[in-house]
C-alpha cells in the first residue's frame, strides 16, 4: 500500500485536508471519483463502472416489472414475501454496503495529506466514519427489515404445498377459476377458558377478476354435519349431528386432537377440521384458512395506519361507555375492533354485516405501498396473531389477488342468517343451494348482483316504484318492525348475495 501511495503521490499531488475530506464525500454518491481525481484510472473505472451499472441495472429490472404489465408497487411487495428473493437481497445490501465503506476509507487512504496534527487526523477520522455511518445505518435497517419480514414468513407461511394443488409460479391457482379461504375471528382471554371462532366468512374469489363472495356463518348455527368416515361423524352421527353451537367446533377438536381432527399432524388440527366442516356445510373446496386473534386484529389496523370508516349512526362500545360518532371517521385498531365486535342496539347478525364491511374497507384502502413502508410493524403484528395453512409459495399470489380484489374486482355477500337461513335448524342442502346461485350469478357475465332494498332513508332507485304502505319487505315480515331494511350497515336480506357497496356506506 506505501509503494501504492507514492506512486499516486508522482502521479497526482495531494490535496488538502480539507479538499481529500470534500473527495472522500464525493465517494458517498459517486464511488470511484476520488481514485480518479488522485489518476488511479483502472481502479477508478473499475469501480465508478460496477456502481453506475448497477444503478442501470436496478432501472431495467423496474421498467421490465412495468412492461410485463404488472403493478409494479404490487409486484415488489410480492417479492418482498418471498423467502428465497429476501435471503438473497440481504445477502446482496450487505456485500454492496461493506464494499462501498471500504472505497470510501480508501478514498480518505489515498487524498489525505501526509503529516498533519494529531487533532487534525483524529477529526478527519470521525469524518470518514460518519460518512461510512451514511452507508452503513440505511444497510443496517434494512437488513433488520429484510430479517423481521424473513423470521415471521418463516413461523407464518410454514405449511407444504398441498399435495393436490402443487405450487406452479406461472400458473399459482394450477388452472382454478376460483380460490376459497376461510377467514377465521378468533375470540379469547385470559378469564375465559378456549377459543371461540366468533367470525367465520368464507371467501370465494374469482381468480381472474378479482370478484369475491364473502359467504358469513354465524357462530350460532346448529346441526353442523361432518364429512362422512371421520371420527367427528362417527361421534356426532346424522340426523342429530353436532349438539353445540358452530363456533364450538375449533375448541371441541382442539380439546382431543389426535381422535377427532381429520389431519392430527398439521401445526392447528382444530382450524384445519374447522375448514374442512364449513367447507362440506356449504358445498365448497375451502382450500386455505387465515385465523387471526381478535384482539391482534386491532395490532394489524394500528399497523397500517387505521382504517376509515362511514359511520351513519353512533355505535356504542367498550365498557366504559365510549361511542363511536357518525360521519367519516379514521378508525384506528381498538375502534375498528369494536365496529366489528359491538352488539349494543344491535345482534350478531348485525355485527357479522359490519365485519363484511371491515373486510371490504380493507381491500379498498390496504395498498401494496403499505406492505412495503410498513412492513416491520405488519411484520410483528401478523406474527403475533395471525396462523394459516397459506404455503409460503403461494404468499406473492395473494397479494397479487388482494390487489385484484380492491382495483377491479367487486364484492358481494352472502350472510347465512336469518331470514334467509333458520340457524336453530338449517337446511344444508337449501344452504348450499343458496351459495351455488350466489357463486353462479357473480361469474355471470354482465349480471348484475341485486342491490337489496333501498334503506328507509334513502330514496328508491331511479326506475324503481317507492314500497306501497300494504306491501311489507322481507325485513318486515321477518321482525315485525315498521322499518323497512335492517340499519345496521352489510345486513344481508334474502336468498341473494348483495354487493357489498350497497350494503356498506
Amino acid at each position: 500500500m506505501a509503494a501504492e501511495d507514492e506512486r499516486g503521490d508522482r502521479a497526482s499531488t495531494r490535496p488538502s485536508t480539507a479538499g481529500a475530506l470534500l473527495w472522500t464525500a464525493a465517494a458517498v454518491p459517486l464511488p470511484g471519483i476520488a481514485h480518479l481525481r488522485m489518476r488511479r484510472w483502472v481502479a477508478g473505472a473499475v469501480i465508478l463502472g460496477l456502481y453506475l451499472a448497477a444503478i442501470a441495472a436496478l432501472v431495467v429490472w423496474a421498467m421490465s416489472l412495468t412492461g410485463a404489465g404488472a403493478d409494479t408497487l404490487t409486484a415488489v411487495a410480492g417479492m418482498a414475501l418471498r423467502s428465497s428473493w429476501l435471503l438473497t437481497a440481504m445477502g446482496v445490501v450487505f456485500v454492496v454496503a461493506v464494499l462501498w465503506m471500504a472505497v470510501i476509507v480508501h478514498s480518505w487512504v489515498i487524498t489525505r495529506p501526509a503529516g498533519g496534527s494529531l487533532g487534525v487526523r483524529l477529526l478527519s477520522g470521525a469524518v470518514v466514519v460518519l460518512l461510512c455511518l451514511m452507508v452503513a445505518a440505511p444497510s443496517a435497517l434494512a437488513l433488520h427489515g429484510g430479517y423481521t419480514t424473513y423470521a415471521a414468513l418463516n413461523n407464518i407461511f410454514g405449511g407444504p404445498d398441498r399435495e393436490d394443488m402443487p405450487h406452479d409460479a406461472a400458473d399459482p391457482w394450477n388452472g382454478a377459476e376460483r380460490v376459497n379461504v376461510l377467514l377465521i375471528g378468533s375470540d379469547s382471554a385470559d378469564n375465559r377458558y378456549g377459543v371461540r371462532t366468533d367470525t367465520m366468512i368464507v371467501a370465494s374469489v374469482d381468480t381472474r377478476t378479482g370478484e369475491a363472495v364473502l359467504v358469513g356463518l354465524p357462530r350460532n348455527l346448529e346441526d353442523a354435519r361432518f364429512p362422512e368416515d371421520t371420527a367427528l361423524a362417527e361421534r356426532y352421527p346424522e340426523p342429530y349431528g353436532f349438539d353445540l353451537l358452530l363456533n364450538d367446533v375449533y375448541q371441541t377438536v382442539a380439546e382431543d386432537p389426535e381422535e377427532l381432527a381429520i389431519n392430527p399432524h398439521v401445526s392447528d388440527p382444530a382450524a384445519d377440521t374447522l375448514k374442512a366442516v364449513i367447507g362440506h356445510n356449504v358445498g365448497l373446496d375451502v382450500s386455505y384458512y387465515a385465523m387471526v386473534d381478535m384482539m391482534g386484529f386491532r395490532d394489524l389496523i394500528d399497523a397500517i395506519g387505521g382504517i376509515r370508516v362511514n359511520i351513519e349512526e353512533p355505535i356504542p362500545y367498550g365498557v366504559h361507555g365510549g361511542v363511536l360518532e357518525p360521519g367519516i371517521q379514521l378508525l384506528d385498531g381498538h375502534e375498528a375492533l369494536w365496529y366489528g365486535r359491538s352488539r349494543v342496539n344491535s345482534d350478531d347478525y348485525g355485527r357479522m354485516g359490519r365485519q363484511g364491511c371491515l373486510i371490504k374497507y380493507v381491500a379498498e384502502q390496504v395498498e401494496p405501498t403499505t406492505v412495503l413502508t410498513s412492513y416491520r410493524r405488519l411484520a410483528g403484528a401478523t406474527e403475533r396473531t395471525l396462523s394459516t395453512d397459506i404455503p409460503q409459495s403461494k404468499v406473492p399470489a395473494f397479494v397479487e389477488l388482494a390487489d385484484l380484489v380492491g382495483d377491479t374486482g367487486g364484492m358481494s355477500t352472502l350472510q347465512l342468517s336469518p331470514p334467509q337461513v333458520n340457524t336453530a335448524n338449517p337446511d344444508w342442502d337449501e344452504v348450499k343451494r343458496l351459495v351455488d346461485e350466489a357463486i353462479a350469478a357473480q361469474e355471470s357475465d354482465g349480471d348484475e348482483l341485486p342491490t337489496g332494498t333501498p334503506s328507509p332513508t334513502d330514496p328508491a332507485a331511479p326506475g324503481e316504484e317507492a314500497v306501497e304502505e300494504n306491501e311489507r319487505t322481507e325485513w318486515q315480515e321477518y321482525t315485525g318492525l315498521d322499518e323497512e331494511a335492517p340499519a345496521d350497515p352489510g345486513r344481508q336480506v334474502g336468498e341473494q348475495a348483495t354487493d357489498l357497496s350497497t350494503l356498506c356506506p
